[in-house]
């Protein structure tokens, strides 16, 4: 796990830091959809992500700086019932 700073979205100051760990689901700037970390690299300050839920039809991951990230959220499921 590493110490990420995370941003509060209105005011873009950063308001704690908290555990950044593959599998976490996360928020990121500029967008409003949910996001799980699936790989991280400490020395870059980089993570890569892909969009939560996962669907298994897509291959949309993609990289970023962890300072885009601007929470960090449970991460729930939608089920269909």
């Amino acid at each position: 796990m590493i110490r990420a700073k995370l941003l509060d979205k209105k005011n873009n100051n950063i308001i704690c830091s908290e555990n950044l760990y593959k599998g976490a689901c996360v928020k990121i700037k500029n967008s409003k959809k949910t996001f799980q970390v699936i790989g991280l690299n400490t020395e870059k300050n980089i993570c890569w992500v892909r969009e939560w839920p996962y669907l298994c039809n897509s291959k949309k991951t993609f990289s970023l700086k962890i300072s885009q990230i601007t929470l960090q959220i449970f991460c729930i499921t939608q089920s269909s019932e």
